[in-house]
């Protein structure tokens, strides 16, 4: 089945809205990678106000991202556009820096550089969970469990002294 693109104009349903994280996920170069940037800075931003700030982006954006992204799934499974699934995934080691004390510029780096590593590269089982888990829950778990690899990497880091 042919994918119908997507426009600007699609924003104008609030599920795509959504989906796309305003849009985000139409750049042209890299959508997944902006969708991360975009989890960084809200979850890192947020954080600065409640130290549980980022966890509650994690849980919003993926209770957000099941419904916008069952709306997606007439347009195509997991289209490259959504990228509210990495909102979702980054903001879970950016939680963990900050429920380890607070986030440096070098935590936020290995944060997001530990995330798109596996987004990305998809090690098992997380790749496991990306082919046999289907539907809206499967674009969003996917990238859960590579926040959760990630965050696993940045305590492990920060317990070392690192950043």
């Amino acid at each position: 089945m042919e994918k119908t693109p997507l426009t600007r104009q699609h924003l104008a349903e609030r599920p795509l809205w959504v989906a796309t994280v305003g849009g985000v996920g139409l750049l042209p170069k890299a959508p997944g990678t902006w969708g991360s940037v975009v989890g960084l800075g809200l979850a890192g931003g947020l954080g600065v106000l409640w130290v549980w700030a980022p966890l509650m982006v994690a849980i919003v954006a993926f209770v957000a991202g099941v419904w916008a992204t069952g709306a997606m799934e007439r347009f195509g499974h997991d289209r490259p556009e959504v990228v509210i699934d990495e909102v979702a995934g980054q903001a879970l080691p950016v939680a963990a820096l900050y429920l380890v004390g607070g986030p440096s510029v070098l935590g936020l780096v290995l944060a997001f550089a530990a995330f798109r590593f596996f987004d990305v590269l998809k090690p098992f089982p997380i790749s496991w969970i990306d082919t046999h888990v289907k539907g809206p829950i499967g674009v969003m778990a996917d990238d859960l469990a590579a926040g959760v690899a990630a965050a696993a990497v940045v305590l492990v880091a920060v317990g070392a002294g690192l950043p």
